[in-house]
């Protein structure tokens, strides 16, 4: 039976992200250098609050603890050939990844779409090291980089609509 609170699956949210050495504060950072920019009064504590509370949205949380749970089941060897390998290689038209990290940028706008296009792209900060991770150690990072990326653009945009709340 399902009865997980919203508090409950945002907790489970953060213990995920912790299972891969990702805090809000790593992805606060990103929307850091995202805003600067554009936001005068900007601190890193409103940029990890904005991360908070898109973390804190139902169908983030489903796309995170889903997104995750694949690597990890890939990271296992749990997944039926060819898709194991598909994932596992983070095959360079195996799209997935992103669509699913489009469902976390869609509740923010065309703006969410812009940012995480740079972000996806560019691949800084904790994406980076996520990156670097799958070619170091073989982690399977296919689906993290791009759910931290999408969380990073979210909460960009969220202040963006915002102003700098």
């Amino acid at each position: 039976m399902y009865n997980y609170s919203s508090e409950d699956l945002y907790k489970e949210t953060l213990k995920a992200f912790e299972k891969i050495n990702v805090t809000p504060k790593d992805i606060a950072l990103i929307v850091y250098d995202l805003q600067k920019p554009y936001i005068d009064n900007i601190t890193m504590e409103n940029c990890e609050e904005n991360v908070r509370e898109v973390l804190k949205k139902r169908e983030v949380i489903h796309a995170v603890l889903t997104g995750l749970a694949i690597d990890e089941l890939v990271g296992r060897k749990m997944f039926p050939e060819p898709i194991q390998s598909i994932i596992e290689n983070d095959e360079g038209l195996y799209g997935i990844d992103e669509i699913m990290a489009l469902g976390i940028v869609n509740v923010y706008g065309s703006i969410g779409l812009t940012n995480f296009g740079y972000l996806d792209k560019e691949k800084v900060g904790i994406i980076k090291d996520l990156d670097k991770r799958k070619k170091a150690n073989g982690d399977i990072t296919t689906f993290a980089d791009d759910i931290v990326a999408a969380v990073a653009a979210a909460a960009a945009s969220r202040m963006a609509h915002n102003g700098s709340k």
